[in-house]
């Protein structure tokens, strides 16, 4: 097992209550030569925050709990990083605590409340064969690689046009957008325009208030000073009567 003394935390875990997702192992190979060490490569995704006391296992395929485990190594804590993204990580496995049968395993990442957080494809600890790097491909698989390829091309050519189109509407976009933004400022500067006009208006309409006030005034003045004439007029007829009567006075006493 492994070279700890630890025993890691271990319940009876079932596979529908585990969340493979959360961890995922990466360059897992599909055979381990026997005798060798094992770099075990994984990555912690956003939606799971390491702990102390998580760890990964060597499961044989077919397990039914995590306490199935074959050796096991405490994961290490990440260092400082968001968590929002995702982190990088790797346990060794020392050659002396690996399997020794050529049946098939996976690694588990098990966190500290026993729950199964990721599993890896499965692998043997073997060398590998000339049967296992000999491919054969048949007249069937060539004739649907050319149509997978033939729809993918078609694919291709529906995505450029549809690119093309995203371009040209964009680009009819950005000039609805340019001429909108010209009749905001025509709009702007029209609605200064109005309200210039408008305190021009009321000043006139004050100046026009003010100039009739002064003719009502200047009215009545008027109507004072023909008054006055009349008075004036009369007086002079009159003074006039009177100085006829007296020079005819003076003469008749000469």
């Amino acid at each position: 097992m492994d070279e700890t003394l630890d025993e890691p935390p271990t319940s009876a875990v079932l596979l529908d209550n585990c969340h493979f997702s959360q961890v995922v192992f990466n360059n897992v190979e599909k055979f381990y030569i026997p005798g060798g060490d094992v770099t075990c490569y994984y990555t912690l995704t956003q939606n799971i925050v390491s702990r102390g006391k998580d760890w990964v296992g060597i499961f044989r395929v077919g397990w039914k709990t995590i306490r199935d485990y074959y050796t096991f190594l405490w994961a290490p804590l990440p260092s400082d990083a968001p968590g929002d993204t995702t982190v990088q990580q790797q346990v060794h496995f020392k050659a002396y605590y690996l399997p020794k049968d050529d049946e098939y395993y996976q690694f588990c990442y098990v966190d500290k409340d026993g729950m199964v957080r990721g599993a890896s494809v499965p692998f043997q600890f073997r060398a590998e064969t000339e049967d296992d790097i000999l491919v054969v491909t048949t007249q069937g698989e060539v004739e649907e690689t050319e149509l997978r390829n033939k729809n993918l091309r078609k694919e291709n050519e529906e995505l450029k046009a549809s690119c093309a189109s995203l371009q040209k509407e964009n680009i009819d976009l950005q000039e609805g957008l340019k001429k909108t933004q010209e009749l905001q400022n025509s709009l702007e500067s029209l609605r200064r325009n109005t309200e210039k006009l408008e305190l021009e208006l009321k000043a006139l309409k004050e100046e026009n208030k003010h100039l009739k006030e002064l003719d009502d005034c200047r009215g009545a003045e008027l109507h004072q000073l023909k008054e006055q004439i009349q008075n004036v007029t009369s007086d002079k007829q009159c003074l006039e009567t009177r100085l006829k009567t007296a020079l005819s006075h003076t003469d008749q006493l000469q």
